[in-house]
């Protein structure tokens, strides 16, 4: 007899097993696109300041906050695309994806790092790459035609 099996009969421990982190068919790079956006509309945001004093400070304050926040957020959710939903099998359709995830985690990890209107492009078109190839393996040509009117101007 096992230590685990003998643990098991003193606890009244039940085996729990799943295959994702969450119920199948809810993952959508859409959340990670939108943090993406939020990055980029923040560093616009920021360059666009003029003044000086409290007020400008405030707002600089609170705008590179929400980038950093966005910034995270886009990696954790190309994070769980990748560690839960992606398979070996995507992989053969989409040999560059490993490298594509990883550059776009980078990307966002530089952008909490700097106000860099380029990188903040780079970072929304990274996501839409790995966008592209999240709604292939669904069969779906992707586009995100309400990008320009949710982003704002």
């Amino acid at each position: 007899m096992s230590l685990l099996t003998t643990v098991r009969g003193w606890l009244p421990v039940q085996v729990a097993e799943a295959h994702c982190d969450i119920p199948c068919g809810i993952y959508d790079p859409i959340s990670a696109k939108i943090a993406a956006q939020t990055v980029l509309k923040m560093v616009m945001r920021i360059q666009a300041l003029s003044g000086d004093g409290a007020a400008r400070a405030n707002s600089e304050s609170r705008y590179i906050a929400v980038k950093e926040q966005h910034a995270e957020l886009t990696k954790r959710e190309i994070d769980i695309l990748w560690h839960d939903y992606f398979k070996p099998e995507h992989l053969e359709k989409h040999p560059d994806l490993h490298t594509k995830v990883w550059e776009a985690t980078k990307l966002a990890s530089k952008n909490k790092q700097s106000v860099d209107l380029d990188a903040a492009k780079q970072l929304v078109a990274a996501v839409d790459e790995i966008a592209g190839a999240f709604w292939s393996t669904k069969g779906v040509a992707y586009s995100d035609p309400v990008a320009d009117v949710r982003f704002g101007s």
